[in-house]
Order: structure tokens, then sequence, then C-alpha cells
């Protein structure tokens, strides 16, 4: 199931934001409350973490990009019970 990472609210007056950095690709696994991106207010720069452990399969704006409150930013599929966040990659055959 994908789960929507939104903007969210960054104070009273804040109706949108910039996209600072991206700290995890796309494709990446992320661990619940993991920091996945920075965002930008007039104001002041504040971590935005993951609601859900999972992979980011979309990145739906770039750093640099504007968004509005509450405006979905990223697509994470939310890992399977039991799941590892970070398989390990398969040995080389030899």
């Amino acid at each position: 199931m994908s789960i929507e990472l939104k903007v969210p609210q960054a104070g009273e007056s804040i109706t949108e934001v910039q996209i600072g950095e991206w700290l995890v690709a796309e494709g990446e696994h992320v661990s619940r409350d993991q920091t996945v991106a920075e965002i930008e207010t007039d104001k002041a720069s504040m971590e935005l973490a993951a609601p859900a452990a999972g992979r980011i399969t979309r990145q739906l704006k770039k750093a640099g990009d504007f968004a509005k409150v509450g405006e979905v930013i990223a697509l994470i599929e939310e890992a399977a019970a039991g799941a590892p966040p970070n398989p390990a990659p398969a040995a080389p055959d030899r």
C-alpha cells in the first residue's frame, strides 16, 4: 500500500514551503521517522520524516521546488510486516 508523504503545517501563516534537499533517493528504503527531506520556509528550515517504513517509490517534487502545505511530495510503498528494511545484496556467482 502506498503512503503519501505530505508537507506538514509549518506555522500559522505559512502556506507554502520549498523543498531544500532530499536525503533519501527514489528507490531507497526508509525507516519510520527517518528524515527523508529538508523543507524551508522564509522563517525556518525543518526536517521531514517518513510516516512509515518502506521504499520511496516516487518523488513528486525536486529540490528547489515549492509545495503547498498538505501537498503530497512523495510516495512510500509500505514495507511488508516482517520484511527486512534493507535487504542484503545478492552474493556474486563464482
